[in-house]
């Protein structure tokens, strides 16, 4: 069992959308969600899930809106959770940004969609490619896009459209890897991990059949292969059209694709990331009157390899003023509302070392700092290199019509929550 009812509610609590799917709960209940949640956060004790009396909210926050499921069962929590995040997700297709404004301004079609995302409590429609066939909008206004509801929702595959033609038939495969990483002032690695997305942006006609393989450690152990390029993925996650019993039999990862851009799977490694960019930096103090901050950057990658966009976010004093910058490449920029210097390298590649020298006015009056330094943040992007060493090792296509299509592959390594701490 799911959701009795849905609601959309403002940053104050006041319900914006309301869709009672079941009947069973009394939709003045809502009124008790705020009062509860702002209780159980001055008490240090805010859960996901409230209770009142026998009702039971389950909800998210989405910037401004709360969107609170409400249900008397023994409900399946993780159902609902993906619920109101595949609602949200919806939304933002739809409306580009979800917030109160979008909301107030797309009344209609927001009460369309909810109809159609579930039904007595349980979700239908949730593919917002597949909802965009028939709800349709231009501006606020809803369309009445078909008159009726296209086959796609009641086919096996609902996620794809029949009769899809393409002239030139193509796969674009981007295979993304994000790196989080945290270094303490000694330089020693607190924490080091690796999120990857495969993306796919699909141009096949027909109702093609793809399979996909990948240097997956667990599909080298099973076929008898070395070891040795394989990579072990962890908390794998595969979009709907992925044959799930297929992939737990033989690791093989076999699907029929919605049209157009949607992620395919993402993974996670835990797993000890050398820093990719390695910072070092000094802070001299001249008589309280004036700070010169020095900073060295180190490409610790392949030399073939380029970073591009390097964006390195320097903390500063509060109190800093009349900055003058020195760089051996890129430009730095004192941005005061945010207490930082940001030097950005258009192109930093592999093996090379940069220096940037900054200089401060500091007011006369002799302050100590309290507070300690926040860390020094860096992004980055490094195309055709993947830090886990995942690679796509095959893309076949199968489709009855027996045409000739071409997969393509990108690899893309970026910056995710990388920093480093300097005391």
């Amino acid at each position: 069992m799911s959701a009795s009812a849905v609601f959309i509610l403002d940053v104050k609590g006041k319900p914006l959308i309301s869709r009672n799917y079941k009947g069973d709960v009394p939709m003045t209940e809502i009124d008790h969600f705020m009062p509860l949640l702002m209780q159980r956060e001055e008490e240090g004790v805010l859960a996901p899930l409230l209770s009142h009396g026998r009702v039971h909210f389950l909800w998210v926050k989405h910037s401004n809106l709360y969107l609170v499921a409400t249900t008397l069962k023994n409900a399946n929590a993780s159902l609902v959770y993906s619920f109101l995040y595949k609602t949200v997700e919806v939304f933002c297709e739809y409306f580009k940004e979800l917030e109160e404004e979008s909301i107030r301004d797309n009344f209609v079609i927001v009460y369309e969609l909810l109809d159609e995302l579930m039904d007595f409590g349980f979700p239908q429609t949730t593919d917002s490619k597949i909802l965009q066939e028939y709800i349709t909008q231009q501006g606020n206004k809803l369309e009445t896009g078909k008159s009726r509801v296209p086959p796609t929702v009641t086919n096996a595959v609902s996620w794809r459209s029949e009769g899809i033609k393409y002239k030139k038939n193509e796969v674009f495969i981007d295979v993304i890897e994000s790196v989080n990483l945290l270094v303490n002032a000694n330089g020693s690695v607190l924490l080091s991990e690796i999120v990857g997305t495969i993306k796919l942006k699909v141009f096949l006609s027909g109702m093609p059949e793809l399979r996909l393989g990948l240097n997956d450690r667990v599909l080298f152990e099973l076929t008898g292969r070395s070891k040795n390029k394989s990579v072990e993925l962890e908390d794998v996650k595969f979009h709907q059209c992925v044959r799930l019993s297929r992939f737990d039999n033989d690791r093989t990862i076999s699907f029929i694709p919605p049209d157009g851009d949607f992620e395919l799977m993402s993974y996670r490694l835990s797993t000890q990331v050398k820093p990719l960019i390695w910072i070092e930096s000094v802070i001299e103090k001249f008589s309280h009157s004036r700070v010169e901050i020095m900073v060295k950057a180190k490409g610790q990658f392949k030399k073939q390899s380029v970073a591009n966009g390097v964006e390195i976010s320097v903390p500063v004093p509060s109190d800093a003023d009349s900055p003058r910058f020195k760089t051996s490449v890129g430009s730095a920029k004192y941005v005061p509302e945010k207490n930082v210097v940001i030097w950005s390298i258009k192109s930093f590649p592999g093996g090379k070392e940069y220096l940037m020298r900054a200089h401060f006015g500091l007011p006369s009056v002799e302050t100590e700092e309290v507070e300690g330094r926040p860390p020094i943040g860096v992004k980055f992007e490094i195309p055709y290199f993947t830090v886990s060493g995942i690679q796509v090792r095959y893309m076949k296509i199968i489709e009855k019509s027996g045409y000739q299509a071409l997969p393509w592959v990108r690899y893309i390594t970026q910056s995710g929550d990388y920093q480093l701490r300097t005391s």
